[in-house]
């Protein structure tokens, strides 16, 4: 019987971990809908659990990087936390419409605007804190049955998917080009210039681009690892 090649067996490995990351992006998905059922449940009052139906993710996000940081610029929450300073201001002029923020003005410089959170506003930012915290326990408590080794495997996988170009294969083949003979880099160049308050939206087709480089790094046994820890906690039921 003929073994088959290690490079046969690391792509097929790759093809595995890239299905299971598209599974992963429809778990977090349905999770953004399990997170506001659970804020919605454990809402103080009415008023509380009205507002946060209408309210985002980044919406959230944002109320959180104000009552962490509070008083604090646009600015400062976009290099902070990563929004985009259209977001920013877009995300702030709604929560202040809706007397979850206030906007304080300096006395000697009247186009810096400060934000902090007004009473109703802290009870949105401590429910959010709250559910984090529960969060957090379950995580800990799932991350207990791994080993040191699986868990420093882990971070560097992570660590490495946060520090990884999302344009990274596709720099790497300068030969890629479209049917009008235009590059798909300036094809994104231009995507970016029509709509660059979206900087949150990331494709598919990018996100896999970007894990099919780091996978390529990895050797058989790595990547068996890898499979198994994304099977085990992203599509494996636990009983609490």
């Amino acid at each position: 019987m003929i073994k088959p090649s290690n490079d046969h067996n690391k792509e097929h490995l790759i093809n595995e971990v890239l299905e299971a990351v598209k599974d992963i992006q429809i778990k977090f998905q349905a999770e953004d809908d399990e997170e506001k059922e659970w804020l919605l449940l454990n809402s103080p009052n009415p008023e509380v659990q009205e507002l946060v139906q209408e309210m985002t993710v980044t919406m959230l996000h944002v109320l959180d990087a104000i009552g962490t940081l509070e008083p604090v610029n646009g600015i400062t929450i976009s290099k902070q936390f990563g929004f985009s300073k259209g977001t920013v201001s877009k995300i702030t002029k709604r929560l202040v419409q809706k007397n979850i923020i206030l906007p304080e003005y300096l006395p000697d410089n009247k186009k810096e605007v400060l934000f902090r959170m007004t009473e109703l506003g802290q009870d949105i930012y401590r429910l959010h804190q709250a559910m984090h915290q529960q969060i957090d326990l379950g995580a800990n408590r799932f991350l207990q049955r791994y080993t040191e080794d699986e868990l420093q495997f882990l971070v560097h996988a992570l660590r490495d998917t946060a520090h990884t170009s999302w344009f990274h294969s596709e720099k790497d083949d300068p030969s890629m080009v479209t049917s009008e003979g235009g590059s798909y880099s300036d094809e994104a160049s231009n995507d970016n210039d029509n709509d660059n308050e979206n900087t949150e939206a990331v494709t598919i087709n990018e996100e896999m681009n970007e894990i099919m480089g780091m996978l390529h790094t990895l050797n058989s046994r790595d990547l068996k690892k890898a499979k198994a820890v994304l099977e085990d906690v992203f599509f494996t039921k636990y009983e609490d």
